[in-house]
């Protein structure tokens, strides 16, 4: 009977200390592509079916900026980070996050500028306002990276949301804006047809969903989780509305090839 007694006692140790490490609440960090409030609204659906799915409260909260973002990423702050390839890959190898999945949709740059502005290469937005994100993300770099290349030094210039570079832009307040392309095709259909683009990057590494190492006791089950809503009526029309075409698994080396960017937020941190 002995073995039998140190096999249950075994398996008891093992699902308390899972139990330890569960969190009461799963926190969810979105990288504040958009405004908080957009960025609530947008992970409703998904916050409700993992709460349903796990059977745990779950929470959605962003940060005031992609270096706020990272700040906090880097400090454990998150369960489930969702973030652009450059800073999941610092997320990865500087904090020891595990990366769960992406979207089917390419992740792209663009430049925008107004329809009808005169502006057609980095070098006609010398000496102007031109708008990014923040120092830190993944489009604000991309596109700084873009200018330098063509002739264009210049600093940009920092906004917190997507539709505020677009606004701003319209408005003759900036020249352009970097933004990603996804955010580009959720902006209000009034407002697309007054803008276009500059330039569109190649496809990089788009938002990532990551998970925290203290919360592996769970991996299986949020991974099952977060698939299983790829399935929902609810997750279907939400791919739909935000053109994100579904997940889909990280290909081999996908994450390394963003070291660059990765190492550009390292810098930008100190």
């Amino acid at each position: 009977m002995r073995p039998f007694f140190c096999t249950l006692i075994a398996l008891l140790l093992t699902c308390t200390a899972a139990f330890a490490q569960a969190p009461t609440t799963l926190r969810i960090g979105v990288a504040p592509h958009s405004s908080a409030r957009v960025i609530l609204e947008m992970y409703q659906p998904l916050r409700q079916h993992l709460e349903t799915s796990l059977g745990m409260p779950v929470e959605v909260v962003t940060a005031p900026d992609f270096t706020e973002f990272a700040r906090r990423m880097l400090a454990q702050e998150y369960d489930i980070a969702i973030t652009t390839g450059h800073q999941a890959r610092m997320g990865q190898t500087d904090a020891g996050y595990s990366p769960l999945l992406t979207y089917r949709a390419d992740f792209r740059t663009v430049a925008l500028v107004a329809g009808n502005s005169n502006y057609k290469t980095a070098l006609d937005l010398k000496g102007k306002p031109v708008l990014g994100l923040s120092s830190t993300s993944l489009v604000t770099l991309w596109g700084q990276n873009w200018l330098k290349n063509n002739g264009n030094a210049e600093p940009l210039r920092y906004v917190s949301a997507s539709d505020s570079v677009a606004r701003l832009v319209l408005a003759g307040d900036a020249a352009a804006g970097f933004i990603s392309l996804a955010n580009y095709q959720s902006l209000a259909r009034d407002i697309q047809p007054q803008l276009r683009f500059l330039v569109i990057s190649d496809a990089l590494a788009g938002r990532v969903y990551l998970l925290n190492k203290r919360d592996l006791p769970l991996r299986d089950r949020i991974d099952a989780a977060l698939w299983s809503f790829a399935d929902t009526p609810e997750g279907k029309a939400y791919f739909l509305k935000y053109k994100l075409e579904g997940y889909r698994k990280l290909k081999p080396r996908e994450l390394e090839a963003m070291e660059p960017y990765a190492r550009e937020v390292r810098q930008n941190l100190r």
